[in-house]
């Protein structure tokens, strides 16, 4: 059924009062956030048409950084302008932030303590199943041509065999794309359209005027940090480094996660791996896009090296920081692209583009599928890299039985009882804790 704009567009209250409500109901991942606000904005209010909703999501596919944010703060765009779209895309994210934030803050203190490690054995062995259900989900849907798995199958050998960086694996899909579309559309499911429509005049004012603007908002804390505490401290590390995460997290917190734990755990040590898969596990419990996992190691690495400030307030800084510069750039390209997306949906090679990033994010979380379980269900790695390859092996006798089982476990949930996530994170957390006496 197709819905229209409504004759009378929602007030401004009625647009805050409604993504209030998203923002914190908003469960589920990217899937179920966007089908809520079709439910609430499309289906039950009507203030959006069931062609511009779609139209929006495809762009909001195009951009780096949380689809479901970006949506919705289009959504507030479209009905009240600037002010609408700040408002929703901030409502979206605000209850999970403050969530996480609080999260954080209580992690940091009880890590060392047994139950909490036993708490969150059962949540990281959840988190390894409902990471493989996002893999089988997003490849059921993304590789629907032969040249599609293997551009898939390239990103996954790429990252987990050959240690190849995260960035170079996309923008070269993306590059493939791009080329791809051009010669052999149908290599990528890209089917020819009709005559193109009439278009409005190309709007590089506004355009121009929000680069300007919300790039200053993005760079000011990290001068203001530069200014006063140099390169060498990890508010600045963390603030470059989040930052450069905004401009390549295509396909959605699974596929950056990857990336960001090679840096974050391999390269800066601001925590372990087994404290990334905690921070993802709390993600996955609160509303608000799964993306949030970052404000969780903005603030550990700086809880860790709070000098000169004391431990709490680094911690807060660190979060905030990294929040602002995770969010920040999400206005930017909604504000300075939302206008570009009649004729977005006439560019060919930029679908193509599209197109091979989605497959190539596949093989992404394959890779970061793989990892979490190597790390879940290992303690100790060999040094001995066979072939010469850039990986090592896990040693057998560092098996942890209770690990695997709980991660079948909660398998056995997610794929044939068909439970939800926040449930059998809550049963996987009390196994954790039951086998915790063994």
């Amino acid at each position: 059924m197709e819905f229209g704009v409504t004759a009378s567009p929602p007030t401004f209250s009625d647009l805050v009062r409604t993504f209030a409500r998203i923002g914190c109901l908003s469960f589920g991942g990217p899937a179920g956030q966007i089908a809520l606000m079709h439910r609430e904005v499309v289906e039950e209010r009507q203030w959006v048409s069931e062609e511009n909703y779609l139209h929006a999501l495809n762009f909001c596919h195009f951009l780096p950084g949380p689809e479901a944010q970006q949506l919705a703060t289009w959504i507030g765009w479209k009905l009240h302008g600037w002010c609408g779209g700040l408002a929703a895309g901030l409502l979206f994210v605000v209850p999970g932030t403050a969530v996480i934030l609080a999260l954080s803050v209580l992690y940091a203190v009880a890590a060392d303590l047994h139950w909490f490690a036993a708490l969150f054995l059962g949540i990281k062995a959840a988190v390894l199943a409902i990471v493989l259900q996002a893999l089988i989900r997003i490849a059921g849907r993304a590789l629907s041509t032969r040249f599609k798995q293997v551009l898939a199958l390239a990103a996954f050998v790429a990252l987990a065999l050959l240690a190849l960086p995260f960035p170079l694996v996309v923008l070269g899909a993306g590059a493939l794309g791009f080329a791809v579309a051009a010669l052999r559309p149908d290599w990528l499911g890209i089917k020819p359209g009709g005559p193109a429509p009439a278009l409005p005049p190309r709007p590089w004012a506004a355009s121009l005027c929000s680069v300007l603007l919300w790039g200053t908002v993005w760079a000011a804390p990290l001068v203001l940090v530069l200014l006063t505490l140099g390169r060498d401290h990890v508010l600045w590390q963390i603030g470059a480094f989040f930052s450069q995460l905004a401009v390549v997290t295509f396909g959605g917190a699974y596929a950056v996660l990857a990336y960001m734990a090679q840096e974050a755990v391999g390269t800066f040590g601001w925590l372990s791996t087994g404290e990334m898969a905690d921070g993802l596990g709390l993600a996955e419990t609160t509303p608000g896009p799964l993306i949030l996992v970052t404000q969780f190691v903005g603030y550990l690495a700086a809880f860790r090296a709070p000098e000169p400030f004391s431990p709490l307030v680094a911690g807060l800084l660190g979060a905030m920081l990294t929040t602002w510069v995770t969010f920040a750039p999400c206005f930017l390209w909604i504000f300075t692209f939302a206008p570009w997306i009649e004729r977005l949906e006439q560019a060919v090679k930029l679908k193509g583009a599209l197109a091979a990033v989605t497959a190539a994010v596949v093989g992404v979380i394959g890779s970061l599928a793989l990892w979490f379980a190597g790390h879940l269900l290992f303690a100790r790695f060999g040094s001995g890299r066979p072939a010469d390859l850039p990986f090592d092996l896990p040693v057998w006798a560092s098996f942890d039985w209770r690990a695997a089982l709980l991660a079948l476990l909660s398998a056995g949930l997610l794929f044939g009882l068909k439970w939800g996530v926040v449930r059998v994170l809550a049963v996987a957390a009390l196994g954790g804790l039951a086998l915790a006496q063994f």
